[in-house]
């Protein structure tokens, strides 16, 4: 059975919502060493073959990657040949390639996607989304990649979660820009 990985950029006092500029997608400063980073983006990329997303993260990303001609961190190529599944009952035409829209029950949807042959689902952004697979227990990992930043005010990942289960970290890992990735899976798992 697939799992279901929640990938989520955050800041220190838990915000993953991208408001002001705490975190640049493909972020290529030269004065900051993300090669770290993206190492690890690349590892986790090649260890799923599904990218799961909200409409509205859906369509701000689809107004974006495709356009990065020369994007070298390997996310627009990722993002244009991955098997999309986008949450949405109003989003008919997905147009971006390889893109499923999910529009039926969001945990039949969900469960169905997992029982498909594959690698990982992974699904990033998407706040209200994320929010709803969380209460429907359907997480199996979350990767946090936190960064050094308190923005003070924001979306929260488990703002307002309740019946999350008991995590257990397994692994943690820092990045010579300061960013610290922290993996948990459910304490039973």
């Amino acid at each position: 059975m697939r799992e279901l990985i929640v990938t989520e950029n955050c800041t220190i006092d838990g915000v993953i919502e991208l408001t002001g500029d705490w975190f640049s997608p493909g972020d290529t400063d030269p004065d900051v060493d993300r090669s770290d980073v993206l190492a690890t983006l690349r590892e986790q990329r090649e260890n799923a073959d599904a990218f799961l997303l909200g409409r509205v993260t859906f369509e701000d990303m689809r107004g974006y990657w495709p356009h990065q001609t020369e994007d070298t961190t390997g996310i627009s190529a990722y993002l244009n040949t991955v098997n999309k599944y986008v949450v949405s009952r109003t989003l008919t035409e997905p147009e971006w390639e390889n893109t499923t829209v999910l529009s039926g029950e969001l945990r039949s949807e969900i469960e169905n996607l997992k029982a498909s042959e594959g690698k990982d689902i992974v699904t990033t952004g998407s706040v209200s989304l994320v929010r709803s697979l969380i209460a429907d227990g359907l997480v199996d990992e979350y990767r946090l990649f936190v960064y050094p930043v308190v923005v003070g005010e924001g979306r929260r990942l488990f703002e307002g979660a309740t019946g999350v289960p008991k995590l257990r970290l397994v692994e943690e890992r820092s990045f010579a820009s300061g960013i610290v990735l922290l993996r948990y899976r459910a304490a039973s798992n």
